[in-house]
């Protein structure tokens, strides 16, 4: 454990642990729409910034990236850091106005908004769908393309694989502006303008996974494929 100061308050944080994470904790509300507690912290949107002191000078940093330290100094709603996190939302809200979840964070950090609801669902580059594909489903269907030292950086954009996707639909799941839609009809599931033959429960019929998702995880796992054939509502 560590002593840092966040807001005036000496506390006890988690050693490696990040700002963000500590002040969620402690039940500090931290605006975000890159961030997810399971997946490696990005800091694209810039919205999570906060206040740090170090070597006694105060300077922004995005608290998702940035981990606490011994004696570190920390505040969460300065002028500076509203400011900051105002900006950011202004520049999301620039270049996405029609997408909902953009404005409600635009709108909360206090940019002007017209009230009416946004009906895009534009893709942001939080990187989400592309840490848990990576990360968690462990496929590597989704990346980043046009981002990296020696490449064209003007249009950057997820770039998906169609032979590496199983249709799991996990990208779908933690997509924050519904960009990532997954359709399903019948015994057929659409998900990134590829179509997945879906299995039906060997007890109730209900179709409830791609075959390809269950391919994966018995070569993963060992199991045969005969016994993954059982929904999780009839296990």
């Amino acid at each position: 454990m560590v002593t840092i100061v966040i807001d005036g308050r000496k506390v006890k944080a988690k050693e490696a642990s990040t700002v963000l994470e500590t002040a969620r904790e402690l039940n500090i509300a931290i605006p975000t729409l890159c961030y997810h507690k399971d997946l490696s912290p990005f800091g694209a949107c810039r919205l999570c910034a906060v206040e740090v002191k170090t070597n006694g000078t105060w300077h922004l940093a995005a608290s998702c990236v940035t981990p606490v330290v011994e004696g570190m100094e920390i505040k969460t709603d300065s002028d500076t850091v509203r400011e900051s996190r105002q900006i950011a939302a202004k520049l999301l809200f620039h270049r996405y106005p029609e997408t909902e979840a953009v404005r409600q964070v635009a709108r909360e950090l206090g940019v002007t908004v017209p009230e009416r609801k946004g009906e895009k669902h534009e893709c942001i580059l939080c990187g989400l769908c592309a840490r848990t594909c990576n990360e968690i489903v462990g496929v590597k269907a989704l990346n980043f393309e046009d981002r990296g030292v020696g490449r064209d950086v003007e249009t950057p954009r997820i770039k998906f694989d169609p032979n590496a996707c199983i249709g799991c639909g996990s990208c779908a799941f933690v997509c924050p502006t519904g960009y990532v839609s997954m359709e399903q009809k019948g015994d057929k599931r659409i998900i990134w303008d590829k179509v997945f033959k879906m299995v039906p429960c060997s007890v109730c019929g209900r179709y409830f996974a791609p075959e390809d998702q269950l391919r994966y995880i018995s070569e993963k796992t060992g199991v045969p494929m005969s016994e993954l054939t059982v929904c999780t509502s009839c296990r």
